[in-house]
């Protein structure tokens, strides 16, 4: 039930507030960044807070990893697989030319050290030995990329390898990269423990690992995510840091130079940083319950997520006000996570957006016998 509510109050906390500053002529924020695309993303209600051809479909060099991670990740929370796993390296996964770990034939690691492998160095042949552990072969792992990119609503990205070496047709967006980012972060946060790490070492510290996101290193609050670059993809980035409880995802893809990606997402992190916060919306205290009509309770509690947050501009920040609209009663049956109420908040005064209020319980319709049985206990009582 709690997945449930907790699902149709995500989507409805969506929203996108209007840029600090703009440009006059066309609306986007004045932010310094030098890339073809670019894009900032808030991660817990998933608003745009800055955006410049982000719908380009571009090469993505080894930010595809993001997704290759993503569904590494989602196999390790589901069970499927454990970081103690062993993996075995293919002739096919050391093939890998570019960013790599040097794995032999048939050289063994953990699940914990191709992952750790992928996203510091981002690693072509422990990104392979992972897709082949998980799906049987490469080609059908990347059929699974194309598949949970199409349930995140990536629609400008084809994926052929997950790698992001180069692929005639291999493309997506910053748009996209900043959904799959999202859904990383947002849903197995875990993957800090390997993004966040600056220095550290594989085959009992024989060989060793320097992050390719220098701004692990010199960005107060970076959480991740991953570099890439080819002669023909340039630089990208999907950046992203936290601070203050809000964490931001800034993609910057084709930058000139490598220089020139860290700084625009920097500039981009930046911006949002010192123009936007969450704002909580959580009611004071609880919300009083609402009686139910022929139910087999007399009444359920309406509810919202405990952390219930609207993003705002911190100009706004202190103008922020709610007001609950719930049913007087309600007939039976009520399922849990009906709607039975809204939350209206407003922002300066205008109104904002409209948040549902659930139910935290079914409430089943009282049979025949029971309305007798109740009636009997009203003699008695």
């Amino acid at each position: 039930m709690k997945k449930l509510i907790s699902a149709v109050l995500a989507a409805a906390l969506l929203i996108v507030p209007a840029a600090a500053e703009s440009n006059a002529a066309s609306g986007t924020p004045s932010v310094a960044v030098d890339a073809t695309s670019a894009i900032l993303m808030e991660k817990e209600s998933g608003a745009v807070l800055y955006e410049n051809n982000v719908h380009e479909k571009l090469e993505p060099a080894s930010v595809t990893k993001v997704m290759t991670i993503l569904l590494v990740m989602e196999a390790i929370d589901s069970g499927a697989l454990s970081l103690d796993d062993v993996v075995t390296a293919s002739a096919h996964a050391v093939s890998m030319g570019g960013s790599q770990v040097y794995l032999k034939e048939n050289e063994q690691m953990t699940v914990r050290d191709m992952l750790k492998a992928v996203a510091v160095v981002s690693g072509n042949d422990a990104a392979v030995a992972l897709a082949e552990h998980i799906a049987g072969s490469e080609e059908h792992f990347v059929s699974m990329m194309n598949e949970r990119a199409a349930q995140l609503g990536m629609t400008d990205t084809t994926f052929l390898n997950c790698t992001g070496l180069p692929a005639a047709g291999h493309v997506t967006s910053a748009y996209d990269i900043a959904l799959m980012s999202r859904e990383l972060i947002l849903n197995h946060p875990a993957i800090r423990e390997y993004t966040t790490i600056w220095m550290d070492s594989l085959r009992d510290g024989a060989f060793q690992l320097s992050n390719t996101n220098r701004l692990i290193r010199f960005y107060d609050g970076a959480t991740g995510l991953k570099t890439g670059s080819t002669d023909t993809a340039l630089y990208c980035l999907s950046a992203t840091a936290e601070r203050d409880d809000m964490e931001l995802i800034a993609v910057v893809m084709k930058s000139p130079t490598s220089d020139a990606r860290f700084t625009s997402a920097q500039n981009l992190l930046n911006f949002g940083f010192s123009n936007y916060t969450l704002v909580s919306i959580a009611p004071k205290q609880a919300l009083p319950p609402i009686d139910v009509l022929l139910g087999e309770k007399k009444q359920v509690q309406p509810v919202l997520p405990s952390q219930g947050r609207i993003l705002v501009s911190k100009a706004d920040a202190g103008s922020v006000n709610t007001e609950f609209h719930l049913s007087s009663n309600l007939e039976a049956p009520v399922e849990a996570g009906q709607k039975i109420g809204e939350l209206v908040v407003y922002v300066g005064g205008e109104e904002a957006q409209r948040l549902p209020v659930c139910a935290d319980e079914a409430v089943a319709r009282i049979t025949v016998p029971g309305i007798f049985g109740n009636l009997l206990g009203s003699l008695f009582y």
